[in-house]
């Protein structure tokens, strides 16, 4: 694999200069913002999960920045990882906290999220106009699976990680209509992933801090 290939798959980059997505790039401080806020948000009350998705979420800012800044293949991989870590830990995170499982078995039901995907990617990627972003796609999906779900066990975590769900489908919609809107937005929409995103995973860690601190 060619780590140095460049990438240019946003409305926002013109060339292969360092700065050529400045919106794009500097949105990601929103991420580490929202790390900041919940690192004051669960002070005195935060689990190592939660430092755990506190930790990543910052990471995510971070990765998606070399990414939008370097645009190569390797970059591309700092971007996605983070995002992969905080999804598996915050399934993890609920196996436990609202299903009550112990960890093996709540491990177990988390690596399950590989199969799912693997089921699921490529039916959402014979959807119309979502192209790349098939590949976020399932994990809303599954949200809502466990909010379906835990909705009578835990019914305040179910209608937290609905919302969640709902910001992150929002967000996946602005990421599809970057590039079928540049013509008319040479800005792209792909910075409102970023911030949207930024909320909803700040979102999430605080409905799993409200669940974990109730029970």
């Amino acid at each position: 694999m060619d780590w140095m290939r460049e990438i240019d798959g946003y409305c926002e980059r013109l060339g292969p200069g360092y700065w050529a997505e400045p919106v794009n790039a500097v949105t990601n401080l929103a991420f580490v913002l929202a790390a900041g806020a919940m690192w004051s948000r669960t002070r005195g009350g935060r689990d190592r999960v939660e430092t755990a998705l506190i930790a990543v979420l910052a990471a995510i800012g971070l990765g998606s920045f070399l990414f939008h800044t370097h645009a190569q293949v390797w970059a591309a991989l700092a971007d996605t990882a983070p995002i992969a870590a905080f999804v598996l830990i915050f399934i993890y995170a609920i196996n436990r906290s609202g299903w009550g499982l112990r960890r093996w078995p709540a491990l177990l039901l988390t690596a399950g999220f590989f199969p799912y995907a693997a089921a699921t990617v490529p039916l959402f990627g014979l959807v119309p106009g979502l192209g790349g972003s098939a590949g976020y796609a399932p994990i809303p999906l599954l949200i809502l699976i466990y909010a379906l779900l835990l909705r009578r066990r835990a019914p305040a975590l179910a209608r937290g990680l609905a919302a969640g769900a709902g910001i992150l489908i929002l967000s996946i919609t602005f990421r599809a209509l970057d590039v079928p809107l540049c013509d008319s937005w040479p800005l792209g929409t792909h910075f409102l992933w970023h911030l949207l995103n930024a909320l909803m995973l700040g979102w999430m860690i605080e409905v799993y801090h409200r669940h974990r601190t109730r029970v």
